[in-house]
């Protein structure tokens, strides 16, 4: 995978038409756009068939969560929109996320497409142990990411997505081919503001700690020049 590939930009914008510039504007310089809840929700299904079919790769970016037989319903209609990549809570439990894989192997089958690579969310990077415990969860933000890691792995999910800070013991628990999306990065090429993420890396950074894949999102759909902000990303990853 060269360091293009790495790179997904999050098209969190609240409108088509500027989701259409921005993919304009980024087209061939990135590998893959995620389009989340505030997009999915103005635009629905059809700006990620839109995308897709411009040629690009699409990671649909809506953690569901819910009872198995509904995420299964929910990951039929996905796989329909051609998104090369879906992810769901982990929290959800194991036979939800089982649900999910079958989910994504079955329906692309059916539809004579290659099967996305199914993802579960672990512990938002928003979140620090003091998030957690107010939710009721004792372990250490690790020790659940690892937890969940190992569930999703376990249920035939092919990945994760987590905290550049936690790769490392995710790639010692799950393996070298396991993949892992690690949002919210920020610092060195992708700007230094943090914003509302509590466990972050920069780009290079989070390669070298074990990332699959990294997502940025505001360094570069808030830069002047999105291209050129995607770039320098991509050339630092070179590096990596």
């Amino acid at each position: 995978m060269n360091a293009r590939e790495r790179l997904i930009v999050a098209v969190d914008v609240p409108t088509a038409d500027e989701a259409r510039a921005l993919v304009d504007r980024l087209a061939g310089q990135v590998g893959m756009f995620k389009i989340g809840s505030q997009l999915f929700t103005a635009a629905g299904p059809d700006i990620v068939r839109e995308i897709v079919g411009r040629g690009e790769k699409v990671f649909l970016d809506l953690k569901y969560h819910d009872i198995p037989n509904t995420v299964e319903q929910a990951v039929e209609a996905a796989v329909g929109t051609g998104a090369w990549m879906i992810n769901v809570h982990a929290s959800g439990g194991h036979a939800m996320m089982q649900a999910a894989a079958r989910a994504g192997r079955e329906t692309s089958a059916k539809l004579g497409r290659p099967a996305p690579l199914m993802i579960g969310v672990t512990v938002l990077t928003s979140m620090d142990h003091d998030a957690l415990r107010a939710v009721g969860v004792e372990r250490a933000v690790l020790d659940q990411v690892i937890a969940l890691a190992r569930m999703t792995q376990q249920a035939g999910l092919q990945g994760v997505v987590a905290s550049a800070q936690e790769t490392p013991q995710i790639r010692k628990a799950c393996g070298p081919d396991f993949h892992i999306v690690t949002p919210g990065i920020r610092g060195a090429s992708a700007g230094a503001e943090r914003n509302d993420q509590s466990r972050t890396m920069g780009p290079a950074e989070a390669i070298k700690a074990g990332a699959s894949y990294i997502v940025v999102g505001r360094p570069i759909i808030a830069a002047a020049d999105p291209r050129a902000a995607a770039q320098a990303i991509v050339e630092e990853l070179t590096t990596a």
